[in-house]
């Protein structure tokens, strides 16, 4: 977290949150919602600045209830998630190794690999031995360099993922809407505040 949103904090302790006005869709971009739409269902506007998606990606956190949350100064403003908490790109590195990277830019170390029912791809780490591991699905622009390094069965609901030479992670079918349960995060918490 910025220092400058922990002074903010200290400042100002308790400025009500808000909901609705945030969104990280399917595919890793930060939205904003106005109340249109909200209303209509809408994902938004995709927020372009540079500066601004570097300050969200530095203060994006969940609470002990799985409710994921922009930390803006003393504002606490509540995440709309397309899917996960976390979206990941697929690269292949110079050597050839496989790298994942999420939507803030950090490493994903993953430790196991789940497919839904609609051919979604999803990875698990287990991050500092966390309690809750990070999940978070794969951009959809990826799939095809996912394939190239899995073997799937003929169900296409199971099958393994090569992880660079080093790991093979068993592809678990998981359904969609068993995600959000089974990681421990609330995908819209709007309900919840």
């Amino acid at each position: 977290m910025d220092d400058i949103v922990k002074q903010a904090l200290a400042k100002w302790p308790n400025v009500p949150s808000c909901t609705g006005w945030l969104m990280l869709d399917r595919r890793g971009n930060w939205r904003m919602r106005d109340e249109a739409a909200q209303a209509s269902g809408s994902p938004g506007t995709p927020i372009r600045h540079e500066a601004l998606l570097g300050f969200i990606n530095r203060n994006y956190g969940a609470d002990e209830h799985g409710q994921w949350f922009f930390q803006n100064g003393p504002q606490r403003v509540y995440v709309e998630l397309g899917y996960t908490p976390w979206v990941v790109r697929l690269s292949a590195n110079a050597d050839g190794t496989l790298a994942l990277q999420d939507q803030a830019g950090g490493a994903f170390e993953p430790a196991a690999a789940f497919i839904d029912e609609e051919g979604g791809i999803l990875f698990a780490d287990n991050a500092d031995n966390a309690a809750r591991p990070r999940v978070a699905v794969l951009h959809d622009h990826d799939l095809e360099m996912f394939s190239n390094h899995a073997t799937l069965a003929e169900d296409s609901m199971s099958g393994e993922f090569h992880w660079n030479d080093q790991a093979v992670l068993p592809l678990q079918a998981i359904r969609r809407g068993e995600v959000a349960m089974r990681f421990g995060f609330e995908p819209s918490p709007a309900a919840k505040v």
